[in-house]
């Protein structure tokens, strides 16, 4: 008797112990921390905090480098992943990632859900076009970074530069502002940064604006400086073993944000919508032959309209696809 209600103890205080299933499950949300993992930790806390209070689930930040992101992936180390669009389509190709929303940025008061890249010199540097990067040094924050590195590649291509045979060095400095600083003080003779790294670091007061000369500016109605086309912003990406009905609640949470919530100040974002077409990124990745993309002479598909989710094999399959939440296929 006295066995048994040890056991009874024991057993009811286990339940007081061990929360329910729907308040056990931890989800992590790997960020790509181009800025370093202190301020991406901090500009995400908040929007993990609002899922797990509306969820009822734990949903955590898990800061990560460029090169940690693809392998966390694939490991399960981590379930949604918010990091360049790139480096998305590559984990969709690979993993079968999907992307759930697209991230609305805001400049003055414009929302802007696409982004580009801006190669700089400094303001006193003898480059004024990008013939002149020749013989030069170079720096980007990782030679993965869309918007730091390969759409400026391709620009380089397809005005006849090979960054690997024509510049005297890449330097891969990890973050953006690292190249700012380095190009600001000359360590190297220009660099590369995704649209809005710089301006930001105006506003930080931590640069001038006018300390510094963009290369191939592009002059249209987008108004943050850039030197390359524009692209779709990052996505918000569900990995595959994630349950349906988890994916779907998350999405529409997202989505529901508004400018003045906590999640989306915190962020320095101004909120999340639909998950745009990513066909662009993926022909860029072809174009310059880069990564899962190398063999890719060119980037073609049709969109698929069912709503199923698909599997890793079948996302595998059909690669260069690229899919969304809603599986779109992304050629």
């Amino acid at each position: 008797m006295k066995l048994r209600l040890i056991l009874i103890c024991l057993l009811a205080g286990l339940s007081w112990v061990v929360p329910s299933l729907g308040y056990s499950q931890e989800y992590k949300i790997g960020v790509l921390a181009n800025r370093g993992a202190m301020q991406a930790f901090n500009e995400w806390k908040a929007t993990a905090d609002y899922l797990s209070n509306k969820t009822g689930k734990n949903f955590s930040i898990v800061p990560l480098e460029y090169d940690q992101v693809p392998q966390w992936t694939k490991d399960k180390k981590i379930d949604f992943v918010l990091t360049n669009s790139a480096m998305y389509a590559e984990l969709n190709k690979a993993y079968g990632v999907q992307a759930i929303a697209t991230q609305i940025n805001q400049y003055n008061d414009r929302h802007l859900d696409k982004f580009g890249s801006v190669i700089l010199v400094r303001k006193d540097s003898p480059v004024e076009k990008l013939s002149d990067l020749k013989g030069k040094s170079f720096a980007c924050a990782s030679r993965s970074a869309f918007g730091g590195w390969l759409m400026a590649v391709r620009v380089f291509r397809e005005n006849g530069i090979n960054p690997d045979s024509h510049f005297t060095s890449v330097r891969e400095l990890k973050t953006h502002d690292n190249v700012i600083y380095a190009v600001l003080n000359g360590a190297v003779d220009a660099g590369s940064v995704r649209t809005g790294e710089l301006e930001k670091m105006v506003r930080e007061g931590k640069v001038r604006l006018s300390n510094f000369k963009v290369i191939h500016q592009i002059s249209d109605d987008f108004p943050l400086l850039h030197s390359t086309q524009l692209y779709p912003e990052y996505p918000m990406a569900v990995c595959q073993h994630v349950p349906s009905d988890v994916r779907n609640v998350v999405s529409k949470l997202l989505q529901s944000l508004t400018p003045s919530d906590p999640a989306i100040t915190s962020a320095k974002i101004v909120g999340w919508e639909e998950p745009l077409e990513y066909k662009p990124v993926v022909e860029c990745l072809a174009s310059i032959k880069y990564g899962a993309f190398e063999e890719s002479a060119s980037a073609s598909g049709e969109d698929k309209k069912d709503n199923s989710v698909q599997s890793s094999a079948s996302a595998q399959a059909q690669a260069p696809a690229v899919r969304t939440s809603k599986g779109r296929a992304v050629p």
